[in-house]
C-alpha cells in the first residue's frame, strides 16, 4: 500500500479542469473552421480550386453562428465554477501583467498569476471578436432588412477583423508549439509544478485562489 503511494505521487499541479479544455479547443476548431473557409471564399484563386462553394458559404455560416456554444455551454454546466474563476482571472490586470506586455515576456515572472499578460490579451481579443464577427457575418448573411450603409460597414469590419484574427491565431500557434509545457497543460490539463513557480509564481503557491 505505502508502494502504491509512493507511485502515485506526482509534482504535476491541475491547470485546466477538462470542461476549460473543452471550451479552449472546441472554439478553436470553430475559429480556425471560420478563418479557412472564409479565405478560401474571399481568395478568388482558392474559390475557383474549390468546386463545392454553396457548401463552404454553409460550413462558414454555422460555424460562425456556434462560436458563442462553447461559452455558453461551459457557463450553463456543473462545471462552471473553474470556468468563471479563470474569466475572472483573465478580465483583472496588474501592475506585473503591463511590466510583462511593455517588456514583451521579458520581465521578471516574480507577480504573474495564472495567465501571463499575453494570455489576457490574446483571451480579451477573442472574446471582442466573436460578438463582431457574429453581428457582421448576420448582416452580411441576411442583409434584407439593412440599408446599404449597414452592410457595407458589416463588410469592411468583418473582412479586417477576420484579416486581424489570422494574425492573432497564427502567432498564438507559434507561442503554443514553442512553449510545450503549456501545450501540454491545455491538452492534458497538467503542468509540472516547477515550470508553474518559475513562470507562474502568483498562482502556483495556492492555485485555487483567483491569482
Amino acid at each position: 500500500m505505502v508502494a502504491t503511494e509512493v507511485t502515485e505521487t506526482t509534482d504535476d499541479v491541475e491547470r485546466f479542469t477538462g470542461a476549460e479544455r473543452a471550451l479552449h479547443w472546441v472554439t478553436a476548431a470553430l475559429v480556425l473552421t471560420c478563418a479557412i473557409t472564409g479565405l478560401i471564399l474571399y481568395v478568388g484563386s482558392l474559390s475557383a480550386l474549390v468546386s463545392r462553394r454553396d457548401l463552404l458559404k454553409h460550413v462558414h455560416v454555422y460555424a460562425g453562428l456556434a462560436m458563442p456554444v462553447p461559452m455558453i455551454a461551459a457557463y450553463a454546466g456543473h462545471w462552471r465554477d473553474a470556468v468563471r474563476k479563470d474569466v475572472r482571472r483573465l478580465a483583472r490586470w496588474t501592475k506585473a501583467d503591463k511590466r510583462w506586455l511593455r517588456t514583451r515576456g521579458r520581465a521578471a515572472h516574480d507577480q504573474v498569476g495564472k495567465f501571463n499578460a499575453g494570455q489576457k490579451a490574446n483571451a480579451a481579443f477573442i472574446a471582442g471578436m466573436i460578438p463582431v464577427m457574429l453581428v457582421t457575418g448576420s448582416i452580411m448573411r441576411w442583409f434584407d432588412p439593412f440599408p446599404l450603409s449597414w452592410r457595407s460597414g458589416a463588410t469592411f469590419v468583418h473582412d479586417w477583423t477576420a484579416i486581424v484574427t489570422w494574425f492573432v491565431v497564427a502567432g498564438h500557434i507559434l507561442i503554443a508549439f514553442g512553449n510545450p509545457p503549456a501545450l501540454r497543460a491545455m491538452i492534458k490539463g497538467r503542468m509540472s509544478e516547477d515550470f508553474a513557480r518559475r513562470h507562474h509564481p502568483g498562482w502556483a503557491g495556492s492555485p485555487d485562489t483567483d491569482a
